[in-house]
C-alpha cells in the first residue's frame, strides 16, 4: 500500500481548513493568529495525510462490492471516519491553538457526539456525493471544502450543545 501525501493536498488542506475555521472564529469573536497558524498546520499535515489515505482505503476495501451496497458502504465508512472523536479532536486542536487548554475535557466529546448526531442527514448526503460521484483524486478537495463548512458548524456546536 502506497501512502499519499502530495503537495497539492498539503496546500489545499492548509488553505481550506483554515478558511473555514477562521470564518467560525470571526462569527464567535474568537479570532486569533495562533489559531489560524495552528489550523493551517493541522490542515497541511494531519488532515492532508490522513483523509486522502483513508479515502484510498475505502476504495480498496469496497472494490468487490456492486451498486447500492457499494455506494452505501462507501458513504457509511466516510461518515464513520468523521465520527464524534474526530470532531472532538478538531475541537481539541482549536482549544490548543487558542490557548484555552483549561477548556479541554470530556465535554468536547459530549459536544461532538451531539454535533455528529444532528449532522448525520447532511453528512450522509455530502459523503455520498464525495465518495460516489467525485473521483478519488479530487475527494480530499471536496471533503476539505465540506469540512471547512462543517468547521463553522463544529465551532458553533460548542455554543449550541453545551
Amino acid at each position: 500500500m502506497k501512502l499519499k501525501y502530495t503537495k497539492s493536498n498539503i496546500i489545499r488542506g492548509a488553505i481550506i481548513y483554515s478558511i473555514g475555521d477562521t470564518i467560525a472564529a470571526i462569527i464567535l469573536n474568537e479570532f486569533l493568529w495562533t489559531r489560524i497558524v495552528g489550523i493551517v498546520f493541522i490542515g497541511a499535515t494531519v488532515y492532508a495525510f490522513e483523509i486522502p489515505n483513508y479515502f484510498s482505503w475505502i476504495d480498496r476495501k469496497t472494490k468487490a462490492l456492486k451498486k447500492s451496497k457499494l455506494t452505501l458502504t462507501k458513504t457509511a465508512l466516510a461518515i464513520l471516519y468523521f465520527n464524534p472523536f474526530w470532531i472532538a479532536r478538531h475541537l481539541l486542536f482549536i482549544k490548543l491553538f487558542s490557548g484555552n487548554v483549561n477548556h479541554i475535557g470530556w465535554q468536547l466529546v459530549y459536544i461532538s457526539f451531539w454535533s455528529f448526531l444532528v449532522n448525520i442527514p447532511i453528512s450522509f448526503v455530502a459523503n455520498y456525493v464525495i465518495q460516489n460521484r467525485i473521483h478519488l483524486n479530487w475527494r480530499f478537495l471536496a471533503s476539505a471544502i465540506f469540512s471547512a463548512i462543517m468547521a463553522i458548524y463544529y465551532a458553533l456546536s460548542e455554543t449550541i450543545f453545551k
